[in-house]
C-alpha cells in the first residue's frame, strides 16, 4: 500500500485540501495547479497514478475485467484528490474572476508570494548546480518571460479548438511551474472555458475535459521519463519557467490595450499597497510552513514506481 493511500480521514481530507489547492491555483493564470502538488509530496504519486490508470487498469476494462482494474486503481488516492480539484474550479472559479476584476492587486499579490516562494523549495530538488542547470533555467526563465508577455491570438469556439485547447491545457497544468490556465489565455480559450464551467456547459467541458484525458495520458509517460532520466535538468528548466512566471503575477499592472498589460512600480502608499505586501509575505512564510511540514514526513521507500522512486531519492536529497 502506498503512503499517500489514505489510511484515516484525516488522511483523505488531507488529499482532498491537496486537490482543492490545485484547483484553485489552475483557475488563476500564471500559477500553476502541479507546483502544489510538487510542494505538498503527492507529484511523484499522481504521475504513477495517472500511469496505472491509463496503462494497466485501460488495458484490463478493454479486456472486460472492470472489477479487476477496479480493484487496481488507486481510487484512495485519486478521489480525494480529484474531489477537490473539482470542488475547487467548480466553487472557486465564478468567484476569482470577480475578485481579479474588483481587487486584482491583492489576488495577484497573494498569487505572486506563493509562485516567489515555491522557486526556492522546487529549486531544492535539484542535486547538483552546475553550469549546464544554470543555463538551462537562465534559458527557461527567458522563455517563460517572453511567453507571458504575448498577445493573445483568436481561435475558433469549435469543440476542435476546446479539445486541442484541453490538451495544452492539462500539459501545462501538471508540470511545475507552467500555468494551464495561461496557455488557456494564449490560445484565446480562458474566458470560454471559465463560462462553460459557470454555464455548466456539458459539451464543451466535455471536448476540454476529454482532450484533457489523451493529453495527460501520453504526457505522464513523457514526464516520468523525462525525471527518470534528466531529473536536474528537468528541475532547473521548471525553476526557470517559475521565475519567468513572475512576470504575469506581479501585482500592479496598467493597460496599454485591450489585451496588452505593462508591469508597472506602485505609485502611492496606501492601504491597497500594505495589504498587498502583507499577501506577499504571508503567502511566502505559508508556503515554507507548510514545505517544511511536508519535508518531515517524506519517505523515498514509499513510492511504487521504481522509475519515479529513483529520480525522487535524488530530488530530497539536498532538501
Amino acid at each position: 500500500m502506498l503512503r499517500l493511500f489514505p489510511k484515516n480521514t484525516k488522511d483523505t481530507i488531507r488529499l482532498f485540501l491537496v486537490g482543492f489547492g490545485m484547483g484553485s491555483a489552475d483557475t488563476v493564470p500564471g500559477v500553476s495547479g502541479g507546483t502544489i502538488a510538487f510542494i505538498f509530496g503527492v507529484y511523484e504519486e499522481l504521475i504513477f497514478s495517472i500511469k496505472k490508470l491509463t496503462g494497466e487498469v485501460l488495458r484490463l476494462i478493454l479486456q472486460g475485467k472492470v472489477r479487476k482494474a477496479i480493484g487496481e486503481t488507486p481510487l484512495q488516492f485519486l478521489v480525494p484528490l480529484g474531489l477537490g480539484l473539482v470542488a475547487a474550479i467548480a466553487t472557486l472559479a465564478q468567484v476569482v474572476s470577480r475578485l481579479l476584476d474588483t481587487q486584482p492587486v491583492l489576488v495577484w499579490s497573494f498569487f505572486f508570494g506563493l509562485l516567489l516562494a515555491s522557486i526556492f523549495i522546487i529549486k531544492k530538488r535539484v542535486t547538483v548546480w552546475n553550469s549546464k542547470n544554470y543555463t538551462v533555467l537562465a534559458l527557461s526563465a527567458l522563455v517563460a518571460y517572453v511567453m507571458v508577455g504575448l498577445v493573445p491570438v483568436q481561435t475558433p469556439a469549435t469543440l476542435t479548438a476546446f479539445f486541442l485547447s484541453g490538451m495544452v491545457a492539462i500539459m501545462a497544468m501538471i508540470l511545475p511551474g507552467v500555468s494551464g490556465s495561461f496557455l488557456l489565455i494564449l490560445l484565446g480559450k480562458y474566458e470560454q472555458v471559465l463560462g462553460a464551467v459557470t454555464n455548466r456547459d456539458i459539451l464543451v467541458l466535455g471536448a476540454v475535459a476529454l482532450g484533457a484525458a489523451v493529453g495527460i495520458a501520453v504526457f505522464s509517460r513523457v514526464l516520468s521519463w523525462l525525471f527518470n532520466n534528466y531529473h536536474n535538468v528537468v528541475v532547473a528548466s521548471l525553476t526557470g519557467f517559475m521565475i519567468g512566471s513572475l512576470r504575469k503575477v506581479w501585482p500592479w499592472k496598467e493597460e496599454v490595450s485591450p489585451l496588452i498589460e505593462r508591469n508597472i512600480l506602485p505609485t502611492e502608499l496606501n492601504i491597497e499597497l500594505a495589504i498587498a505586501v502583507f499577501l506577499i509575505i504571508f503567502a511566502v512564510w505559508f508556503m515554507h510552513y507548510l514545505d517544511g511540514f511536508q519535508a518531515m514526513s517524506e519517505k523515498t521507500s514509499d513510492i511504487k514506481d521504481p522509475e519515479l522512486r529513483d529520480s525522487h531519492r535524488k530530488a530530497i536529497k539536498k532538501s
